[in-house]
């Protein structure tokens, strides 16, 4: 594959109301994950931390880019197996109502004859952006009771962000059925910066936050710092986790100087006074 330079920053937080952090992140070029875990202690926490076990393991073994979406399916499937087997262990032991599931969101770059490109990849309500030219864009499509209410007519995307069931999903990693997620495809110039979060993060600032904090702020590590800051300001009701990535080497040279950017790194890893 093509080599492909890219920036990145990712960052977590507990929130102001949950004990136990059942987000989990991956950041290991060409691979992004974000899993977002449900189940309490032991049960989201583990699913989350699966999911991020068998991409690294994806991450770290490599990968046919002319393959990834067979690559990613696979890899999920080993996800769902190995959390309905942690979760049998757990009822076999007492636990009748225990339960492990979690989101799952991914982007890594694949190829086909025409080049690079984004593959991206969805299960539940975390979120996958891309943002161009000043213009932010949801690319997945939420997993949920809202967003099928939303789609029939029956809400509209207003109503949805306050809507009692508005954190009931209909597709995760965990459950009883095999699930499939859904897949998207993007040309690499179609995507200045792909942003991957939990919906701690979008469940505490809107879209437009989300595209003022991007624009404004060059740095993916400062903007994913930022993006979790931010939903933990505004109230913190859930984990929060963002990934910011930049295609450094097709950005838009008007909004993007890669240059700059690298001479950012330094500066904050103290390569440079």
């Amino acid at each position: 594959m093509k080599q492909v330079e890219l920036h990145h920053g990712a960052a977590t937080d507990v929130g102001l109301v949950r004990e136990v952090n059942e987000d989990s992140f991956l950041a290991s070029p060409p691979i992004f994950v974000v899993a977002d875990g449900m189940g309490g202690h032991d049960g989201g926490d583990v699913a989350s931390a699966i999911v991020v076990e068998e991409f690294a393991r994806l991450a770290d073994e490599g990968y046919d880019p002319r393959r990834g979406a067979e690559a990613v399916a696979d890899t999920l499937r080993a996800c769902q197996g190995r959390i309905a087997e942690y979760g049998a262990a757990q009822r076999a032991r007492g636990a009748s109502r225990f339960h492990a599931g979690t989101t799952a969101v991914v982007a890594l770059l694949v190829e086909d004859d025409d080049g690079p490109k984004w593959l991206l990849a969805n299960l539940g309500d975390s979120r996958i952006y891309r943002y161009v030219d000043g213009v932010l864009e949801q690319v997945s499509v939420d997993h949920s009771v809202v967003q099928e209410l939303v789609e029939a007519g029956a809400i509209t995307e207003d109503d949805a962000a306050t809507h009692p069931e508005r954190h009931v999903i209909t597709r995760a990693l965990g459950g009883p059925d095999r699930v499939e997620a859904d897949y998207f495809l993007l040309p690499l110039p179609a995507v200045e910066r792909l942003v991957l979060c939990s919906d701690g993060v979008t469940g505490m600032i809107d879209d437009e936050q989300i595209s003022t904090i991007l624009g404004r702020t060059e740095d993916p590590r400062d903007a994913a710092d930022q993006m979790v800051a931010h939903a933990v300001q505004a109230g913190g009701r859930d984990n929060a986790t963002a990934i910011v990535v930049d295609v450094v080497g097709l950005a838009n040279e008007n909004s993007y100087d890669s240059e700059r950017q690298r001479v950012s790194l330094e500066q904050k890893l103290g390569a440079l006074p």
